[in-house]
This record gives C-alpha cells, structure tokens and sequence, in this order.
C-alpha cells in the first residue's frame, strides 16, 4: 500500500480520534455523532485534496488515482456478499469505485489513496460491529418467532403446483437479512453526511473552485476507473436466496441507525478480513 502523506497522516490521526470516541460510549446518540463526524472529516478532507489537486504546480507531485485490492474473506465462507456490500456502501460515500470479484473474496478499489485508506479504517471498525450485533440478534432467539415466504412445488391432479407457504426462519436467513439491512443503513448515513458536506461546500465563499475541483476529481476518477477496471458486468449486491425476513431486516436496520464503530482498528492497515464471529 502507498504511504499516506503527511496531510493524510494527520487526517487519518484525526478520523482515529473520532473513532475511538465513538468506541468508548455506550450512548448510541453520541456514537452517532462520533460516527457523523468522522465522515464529515473524511469528506472535507477529500474536498481539501480535491482543491490543492486542481491547484497544483510547479514541481510539487500530483496525486493521482489508484487501484487497490481489499480483502474480504477466504473462499467458501459464508456472507462474503454482505461484508461486501457494507465496504461498498463505504466506498460510495467516499469517492471511491468498486468492483468485486465472481466469488466476493475480494473488492478492487479505485480511487485516491487517502479516500480509500479511510474506507478501509471505517470498514474494518463497522464490520466488526455488524458482525457482533448480528451474533447477539441469533443468539437472542428472537428471529425464531418470525416467518419467511417459501416457494413449495407439489403435484396435483397430475400437475407441478406452486404454493406459497409460511415457514420458519433458519438462522442463517436471518443472518443474511439482518446484515444486508445493517449494511443498507450505513451506507445511507454515510451518503446523507457527503451530502451535507459538499452542499456546505459548495456554497462557501470558495464556492466555484471547490465546486470545479470535485468535477475534475471526478472526471479523473471516471476516466481511470474506465481505462482501468476489468469488470464485465455490474455487481447487483447480496441476495437472500434462501427467503426474506421482514423482522431481520427491520433489526439490523435498527442495529445500522445506531451503530457505533468498534474493535479499535489501526488506521491506515488493511484490516478487510474479519477473524471473529460467523456465518452459521
């Protein structure tokens, strides 16, 4: 990975404060905050870079986009498209693209190395969290008084019948539905604060500048992303094959809204595999 400069540095020092914050508090209004904050930090930071960049001169070096791998998980282990989609909402709030691989064992990320190392610090944090507060949603036992529709074939009358039926929730249903809401969630309130920033941006004094460096960090990224990415097709995200779960759903989407970023991750590490917790 290429070394962060030293006003990444000190971004991504910032952005580790806040999370740590965010870590120490059980009241989920100021995890929320913490959480909001070190978005908006991560955003204006982006837009800072996005100004100097257009400013650049002389012999200074211009950073320019790049491509990253991160890992998600070794071949075979379930829920691979879940943590997935939760680096991909990340992503999409931070100026960076994404791919994904047939398997889902890995995203390659194209962007800005300081945009991609604080999606990288932010998912290694609200992964662990996804996956704790779905291991305390199954162990709870509370997805086992919900139903999910199922899809029964029968024969009758010499004919293949197709009749939907109620069933019980298997665990790994649940699971699946809790961390694609979860994911959902995020991913929302995260967009809401880029948003919010590049609205207050883009309003200041410095509007025009501001506004004409995000479009050619834009077009900059688009034309790598173009000349770069080997993608055939459009990753379409998770899907609960085995049935949805309404309750699920509205948990983890409970669990979203008020997550707070745990495991004290290290900033600027790859720390896209998770080695806790399960799928089961």
């Amino acid at each position: 990975m290429t070394a962060p400069n030293t006003g990444s540095d000190r971004m991504l020092t910032r952005i580790g404060g806040l999370l740590r914050k965010a870590e120490s508090t059980d009241n989920e209004h100021e995890a929320e905050a913490f959480l909001a904050a070190a978005q908006r930090l991560a955003t204006r930071s982006s837009i800072d870079i996005a100004v100097a960049r257009a400013h650049v001169a002389g012999r200074e070096r211009r950073s320019t986009p790049t491509q990253r791998i991160i890992p998600i998980g070794e071949p075979g282990k379930k829920g691979l498209r879940t943590y997935v989609q939760l680096f991909v909402a990340i992503a999409s709030a931070n100026d960076v693209r994404c791919d994904v691989a047939r398997t889902s064992t890995q995203v390659y990320a194209f962007g800005f190395d300081s945009d991609i190392d604080t999606c990288e610090a932010l998912y290694a944090s609200l992964l662990v969290q996804m996956v704790r507060a779905s291991d305390h949603y199954i162990k709870s036992g509370q997805y086992r008084s919900a139903t999910v529709d199922k899809i029964v074939i029968e024969k009758k009358w010499g004919r293949r019948v197709r009749r939907r039926v109620q069933a019980p929730v298997a665990a790994v249903t649940a699971r699946l539905n809790f961390q694609m809401a979860f994911a959902a969630r995020v991913g929302r309130r995260l967009a809401e604060v880029k948003s919010e920033v590049e609205a207050e941006a883009v309003t200041s004094e410095t509007a025009t500048g501001t506004a004409l460096a995000l479009r050619d960090k834009e077009l900059e990224l688009t034309d790598f992303y173009a000349s770069t990415s080997e993608a055939r097709g459009t990753w379409r995200g998770p899907q609960a094959s085995a049935g949805h779960s309404a309750a699920a759903r509205q948990a983890g989407d409970r669990a979203g809204k008020a997550a707070r970023l745990g495991a004290s991750p290290e900033l600027g590490a790859a720390r896209g595999q998770l080695t806790e917790g399960g799928q089961g």
